[in-house]
């Protein structure tokens, strides 16, 4: 059975499941899909599959990266979705698409409802977003999820930068 997480008026994202790693090894495949990630790409179906297995982002924090869907047709998209990083005690919003999928909001509607679920179902307090400095159309994503310029530092051979987004503060009303 598919753990679905979050749906949205085109989108399903639910956690990974083995019958993925086709789709994963051959988005993983295309250079210019991980150019800006600093990931090596999958050696194989296999290597994919291992790498679901083995993903304990739901099993140790509730949450994790999500495979996206169209709901219509549940064709794969690619993944979104938040990554909780131990030693910094910080989450970020992460999200990889088919290129033929690029251009078409998917990626915005996705990212949009992973930082929602985030504050008004995790409860967190702070999301991050990390880009390399020349990957525009990643940080205009960031940018329309509410996400604001942090700072720059340098991953990957190359600068890279930080958004931020805060969980906005609702008033009481007594």
């Amino acid at each position: 059975m598919k753990n679905i997480i979050i749906q949205t008026s085109r989108l399903t994202l639910r956690e990974f499941i083995p019958e993925d790693a086709t789709h994963m090894y051959l988005l993983n495949s295309d250079a210019e899909v991980i150019g800006f990630t600093g990931d090596e790409p999958f050696k194989n179906v296999d290597e994919a599959r291992l790498m679901i297995e083995n993903y304990r982002q739901y099993e140790d924090y509730g949450y994790g990266r999500w495979t996206v869907s169209m709901n219509a047709t549940e064709e794969y998209l690619g993944w979104c979705g938040l990554n909780h990083h131990e030693g910094k005690n910080e989450t970020d919003l992460g999200f990889r698409f088919l290129r033929k999928h690029w251009g078409k909001g998917l990626a915005t509607e996705a990212a949009m409802a992973c930082v929602q679920y985030a504050f008004t179902t995790l409860g967190l307090t702070k999301i991050i977003g990390r880009a390399m400095k020349e990957n525009t159309a990643s940080i205009r994503i960031l940018e329309k999820v509410g996400m604001s310029f942090e700072k720059e530092f340098e991953a990957h051979g190359g600068i890279c930068v930080q958004y931020s987004v805060n969980r906005p503060l609702i008033a009481k009303v007594d």
